[in-house]
């Protein structure tokens, strides 16, 4: 047990999520991934350019609402099993 809450923080980023991103599983270790987290996930190599534009749907998230969309700056609260579906399109 952790005799302060530094050791306390220290010890919960050990832990490990699996979540699916694109229909694969990702495992993470840290319980809240922003935006730009969650496309790195996503695509390797992220695709880049002047018209690309994300987008992010999620659903069981350990947060209220438990799905939904996230914005460019936002962040998503996850648990083991959140699930990211995410999109590149060119607006050109």
């Amino acid at each position: 047990m952790a005799s302060n809450p530094d050791e306390s923080a220290q010890q919960g980023h050990r832990h490990e999520y699996k979540i699916v991103v694109n229909a694969r599983e990702k495992r993470v270790d840290h319980d809240v991934l922003s935006f730009d987290e969650v496309v790195g996930l996503a695509f390797d190599p992220v695709p880049t350019g002047p018209n690309v534009v994300f987008s992010i749907g999620f659903r069981h998230a350990a947060q209220h609402p438990s799905a939904g969309t996230v914005a460019v700056d936002g962040t998503v609260t996850i648990k083991n099993g959140t699930v990211f579906n995410v999109t590149a399109t060119d607006k050109s």
